[in-house]
């Protein structure tokens, strides 16, 4: 195989299975973000990134936990980045808020109103376990990370969500 075949095997692969994870991709970038708008502009950009870093791709069959991370990190760059920028909220017709489907389900689900309290790093790792159903190694490789760091994280987070949920009930016992 000539040196030239071998970006085009990686570009149709890369093409083909990044077809294949793109709902995958927006799905998590939307329970991650809250939002569907920016779940929609973070899955562009992390297919962007993605598509750049494609050369880094040492094992075709690692492609959809490769794709998570960079996904992950595009998210918490977003999420980051949300506390320092101060974003004033402007009032939606009836027709943009039903279509955002996450934004829906997160405020009608207590769970998802206490995902918002959470640090970015405690949310993804919330979200990979709980609705991605992934083990904690495999969060861990996703995240790059330990996985005692994944176990601190997600104790912690589900620490935060127990007292976020049992202040909720209190108010609305009152």
């Amino acid at each position: 195989m000539g040196p030239t075949e071998l970006p085009e095997t990686v570009d149709a692969a890369f093409e083909r299975l990044s077809e294949r994870g793109l709902d995958r991709c927006y799905s998590l970038a939307g329970y991650l973000l809250g939002n569907a708008a920016e779940a929609e502009d973070a899955t562009q950009e992390a297919m962007a990134r993605a598509w750049r870093a494609r050369g880094t791709l040492k094992d075709v069959a690692a492609f959809d936990g490769w794709l998570d991370r960079v996904l992950v990190n595009t998210c918490l760059d977003r999420m980051r980045r949300r506390r320092l920028i101060r974003f004033v909220e402007i009032e939606e017709s009836e027709e943009v808020a039903d279509r955002d489907p996450f934004r829906d389900f997160l405020a009608q689900d207590e769970l998802g109103r206490a995902l918002v309290a959470l640090s970015p790093e405690q949310r993804v790792v919330v979200v990979l376990r709980f609705w991605r159903d992934l083990p904690i190694e495999e969060i861990a490789t996703r995240l790059d990370c330990p996985a005692g760091t994944v176990k601190s994280r997600l104790h912690a987070a589900i620490v935060a969500l127990r007292s976020q949920m049992d202040r909720d009930a209190g108010e609305v016992q009152r």
